[in-house]
């Protein structure tokens, strides 16, 4: 079974239906986040290369068939006109670590019908997670204020393919390093990492452990001062690390624990006191940017900040509100009414101006002013368009566009997000759109009416 299988339901009810009714025209669907989650000035795209590598290796096979035949309850030859099908649409898709607004395109398919139906769950389950991961690395940059910031989440992430995308979208926001050693060797970051608690319990003193862990990794080495008493173990560690004589750049202390910032300060003062100014504090232990910058903000001596469960989660923000909409069928502009949850009909293009001033306009609308276009073709003909942009390329374009961003939308507290705007192509379209579909909808009602009859005494009359 592939991973055309990794689907809900519904799409293959719903592809199965259209083949059957010759709906295979092509579509084009446009994945967007209708709204951000609280405290979010903005959103960093990603997922896309994900999505890619599952569409150019997408195809229905016959173990996938029958699945799908299982979990419908029918012989497999009633699911067979899937298979073999494959994707050969056109996607356009805003590049990995570009900065986003809300109902912003990230991403939109153009393919016959069934296939760009079908795609949707995998589709959206890559960009959603990864970017609100992306986006929550980007806040816990933004708190530490060009300290640096490392990944600990691997061990509490929902899964490995998880924690590995975690510490990728860390790397592309700005983070240093990660503690997953799969993602350090493939990404070519850092690994970092220091011990455990259960690493000082397992000798009968604090010294002692300090002291075997240096001999095994001679340095540079990290200790981690509060499995018992926080203040005594920054003393032990002062001890120790000023005993290695060959110990060089780097060293550190692990603070996970407790009041982080008053324990930052007493133990900055014994490494200084202890002549260690080089020694480092790490501070972890539930951190995210809320943490993060207020510590900052304290003026706490720490050196590195190491983000994991909170992080690897988006704790506060943990899904995006994200969907996946027709907006044109065999050339034909559509649109969803539903209330709160309308969308906009027509393929689109979102054109930047200088400070994220966004206008999102039709695909075929040109550039208006110094206006330039985010989502750029990274796919046709169910074939990628290039070569996948590298880490450092996704970094760069993230840099840049965090540099443009408004000051009030990168605030952690209370930020203000700038809000797109629709062209005025756009909004006719949608105008025009919606009174057909309205007209349309009264005159169905009117049909299913029918006449009306009243009565007046003893006089009957038909109102038509």
């Amino acid at each position: 079974m592939s991973d055309a299988a990794t689907t809900d339901l519904y799409e293959v009810t719903m592809a199965m239906s259209y083949l059957r009714e010759g709906r295979t025209r092509p579509a084009t669907f446009s994945l967007f986040v209708r709204e951000l989650p609280p405290d979010r000035g903005f959103l960093v795209a990603a997922g896309l290369e994900s999505a890619l590598d599952y569409l150019s290796g997408l195809r229905v096979g016959p173990e996938d068939v029958d699945a799908f035949a299982s979990a419908l309850h029918r012989p497999p030859r009633d699911l067979e006109p899937l298979l073999g099908l494959e994707f050969t649409g056109r996607v356009r898709a805003v590049p990995e670590g570009r900065i986003i607004l809300a109902g912003e395109p990230l991403l939109e398919v153009t393919a016959p019908l069934p296939q760009a139906q079908l795609v949707e769950t995998y589709v959206l389950n890559q960009l959603n997670h990864q970017t609100t991961i992306a986006s929550k690395a980007a806040r816990c940059v933004l708190a530490a204020a060009g300290r640096p910031v490392v990944d600990f989440s691997l061990r509490r992430t929902h899964g490995p393919q998880a924690g590995f995308q975690a510490a990728r979208l860390g790397v592309m926001a700005g983070f240093t390093g990660t503690s997953n050693v799969a993602a350090a060797t493939a990404l070519d970051v850092p690994a970092v990492g220091t011990m455990a608690h259960s690493y000082v319990e397992a000798f009968p003193t604090e010294e002692e452990a300090f002291r075997a862990f240096a001999r095994c990794h001679p340095g540079p080495v990290t200790l981690l001062v509060d499995t018992y008493d926080t203040e005594s173990g920054v003393h032990v560690a002062a001890r120790v690390l000023r005993d290695l004589a060959d110990r060089g750049p780097g060293s550190a202390v692990r603070l996970d624990s407790g009041d982080l910032g008053a324990l930052a300060v007493r133990a900055r003062a014994v490494l200084d006191a202890e002549g260690l100014p080089d020694v480092r504090i790490i501070a972890s232990g539930g951190l995210d940017e809320r943490g993060v910058d207020e510590l900052v903000r304290s003026g706490a001596p720490v050196d590195v900040y190491a983000v994991g469960t909170r992080f690897g989660v988006s704790a506060d923000a943990p899904y995006l509100d994200s969907a996946y909409k027709m907006v044109e069928y065999d050339g034909r502009p559509v649109m969803k009414l539903s209330s709160a949850k309308a969308s906009a009909p027509g393929a689109k293009q979102v054109f930047r101006r200088p400070g994220c001033v966004d206008v999102i306009g039709l695909a075929d609308e040109p550039a208006s002013g110094d206006g330039r276009p985010l989502l750029e073709t990274v796919m046709r003909s169910g074939q990628r368009t290039g070569t996948s942009p590298t880490l450092d390329e996704c970094r760069a374009r993230f840099a840049a566009d965090l540099a443009e961003l408004p000051p009030a939308a990168r605030r952690i507290r209370a930020p203000v997000a700038p809000r797109a705007t629709p062209s005025a192509r756009l909004s006719a379209l949608a105008d025009r759109v919606r009174r057909g579909i309205e007209e349309e909808t009264r005159a169905t009602a009117a049909r299913l009416r029918g006449p009306q009859r009243t009565v007046y005494g003893s006089h009957r009359s038909v109102l038509r």
